[in-house]
């Protein structure tokens, strides 16, 4: 009975490895492939309060801002270094070479 036992056991201690390297099948190289993805942010810009005394004028609002003649508008003299411009229906007081809004008055 030990001799039987003694086989076996060195039987299954032998057909240990046979058995784990049989399960492990590589993966075929042919269905590889490789996933790209895009991904596109969008940049949103949200202005809330409108305009407001304090703040700088963007580039692309400075580029749609259109220099206006103060006097047609009944508006104060800008002083020196300052012009009024018009934003669709807001009047600003701003700094030329700052872009800073000093005043800032709706259209009736």
């Amino acid at each position: 009975m030990r001799k039987i036992f003694t086989v076996l056991l060195t039987a299954s201690v032998l057909a240990m490895p046979l058995a784990a390297t049989a399960q492990v099948r590589p993966a075929p190289a042919a269905k590889q492939t490789a996933v790209q993805k895009d991904v596109v942010k969008k940049k949103v810009v949200v202005r809330k309060g409108g305009w407001v005394k304090g703040r700088r004028l963007s580039a692309s609002d400075r580029r749609r801002a259109a220099e206006i003649d103060y006097r047609a508008y009944q508006l104060s003299t800008p002083p020196r270094g300052y012009h009024w411009v018009r934003i669709n229906t807001n009047f600003l007081l701003v700094g030329i070479t700052s872009g800073l809004i000093s005043k800032v008055h709706e259209a009736r």
